[in-house]
């Protein structure tokens, strides 16, 4: 084997999705699917790394009907290849694969005889399946709402908006950026329901009472001024309005955020109902809804909170 063609093992070997693709494989053949349900990862990502191997010889496939198979064994190797996989192998920590073992064990069980979902039964959201996703519910779940005017507060681009107006009494979207309230008016064309604004969180253009629900959706990380842009969400909603916000939870990310313009470090559950009770809300609840997947796992805060009604 010449030089050039180690180098490219080497490089072949070394790259740690590769190899945790083939490591998953050594027991058993998989489709795309099935790797990709097993290892979280994107189907695209999946597909890329296979077709590297595929091309080097180092997996072999085969057809079933619509579905393709992929399966690795040492015998596939040259015999140099072979000791550059045995050295690759053997540096491996076992443990950092067990999850990836588990739930492949998991899924080939559930070929013999149990439903998809039976194998994976107490930790459905974690892994996917076709219809199966966070957008599909939420686009579900909103045929359950009757909502009156509402104000998205940093709207962007306006895809909240579009998700809410035909639910909605009506929608309107603030945002301080030019640029994002046009391309929220092109994604919003033909919905008569939604208006824009050009407008900041801290001074919001509008009468008091004039909103049944408000969102403070990714805002929070932007507010110079938390304080006030809670107090201004609370001013212009009505009595008995409902607000809602989702903002990172406290963290000291500090150099990963500045990339992306916040000006604060998330939020503790205690600081963030200590803002709403500032602003005369009635906090229903706050708390914790996740942990991203993509490190460094940020923690995710959702609040929910109400306008006291008039006394009578």
């Amino acid at each position: 084997m010449s030089v050039a063609q180690i180098a490219d093992l080497m490089q072949l070997f070394g790259e740690p999705t590769r190899l945790r693709l083939l490591v998953l494989l050594e027991a058993n053949e998989l489709t795309v699917a099935e790797i990709t349900t097993v290892t979280e990862l994107a189907q695209s990502r999946v597909s890329t790394h296979l077709g590297r191997l595929r091309d080097a010889g180092v997996l072999r496939d085969r057809k079933a009907g619509t579905a393709t198979y992929y399966s690795f064994t040492e015998a596939t190797l040259a015999d140099d290849a072979k000791k550059l996989w045995h050295a690759a192998r053997g540096a491996l920590d076992d443990g950092h694969f067990a999850s990836d073992r588990g739930r492949r064990d998991a899924l080939i069980r559930s070929r013999a005889g149990a439903a998809w979902p039976e194998a994976f039964a107490g930790e459905m959201e974690r892994h996917y399946s076709p219809g199966r996703t966070w957008e599909a519910y939420a686009r579900g779940l909103l045929g359950l709402l009757s909502l009156g005017d509402v104000l998205d507060v940093g709207s962007g681009d306006g895809a909240i908006a579009q998700m809410l107006a035909p639910r909605s009494k009506s929608v309107t979207c603030i945002d301080r950026s030019e640029k994002m309230l046009v391309a929220a008016k092109a994604r919003l064309e033909g919905q008569k329901n939604v208006r824009f604004q050009q407008g900041d969180a801290h001074e919001l253009p509008f009468e008091e009472h004039t909103f049944d629900q408000v969102l403070l959706f990714n805002v929070l990380s932007y507010a110079h001024k938390p304080a006030r842009a809670v107090s201004e969400a609370a001013r212009v909603m009505k009595p008995g309005g409902k607000l809602v916000a989702v903002t990172l939870a406290a963290h000291d990310h500090s150099e990963l955020v500045a990339s992306y313009q916040h000006v604060n470090l998330g939020f503790t559950e205690a600081a963030l109902t200590k803002l709403l009770k500032g602003a005369g809300l009635e906090v229903d609840h706050v708390g914790v809804v996740m942990r991203e997947k993509r490190e460094p796992h940020f923690h995710v805060l959702t609040a929910f909170a109400e306008k006291a009604r008039a006394r009578k």
